[in-house]
């Protein structure tokens, strides 16, 4: 997650957690997003995560998808534009529910209406 409001990372995390969710942004290079305290990686969450939010470019989803997996996320959802066939299917074949090419927000949007 971005700690530049100018970001979509940073706008889609936050109406998350305004929508009742909690959000824990991940981010190696601040400590605090607004409020809220960030984690390096994946892997200091503590708990399995139910979502990992992708927001990198494509070239870097492996090594994210490799870190949901070990993290034992749910899902690993990668936003428009972010996509990477082998990361895909070696999330899917771990058991991860795989979206790709959506926004969260949006589809949250759609479906709360």
């Amino acid at each position: 997650m971005s700690d530049n409001p100018a970001r979509d990372s940073y706008r889609v995390g936050m109406y998350l957690r305004a929508a009742g969710f909690t959000v824990i942004p991940v981010n190696p290079t601040v400590q605090r997003i607004g409020d809220l305290s960030t984690l390096p990686d994946l892997l200091h969450l503590g708990t399995p995560p139910d979502i990992v939010d992708v927001f990198r470019r494509s070239e870097f989803v492996p090594a994210i998808a490799e870190e949901a997996i070990r993290a034992g996320a749910r899902t690993l959802w990668l936003q428009f534009n972010t996509f990477h066939d082998g990361a895909a299917a070696r999330a899917s074949s771990a058991g991860l529910q795989v979206v790709a090419d959506r926004c969260i927000m949006v589809e949250h949007r759609r479906l709360v209406r």
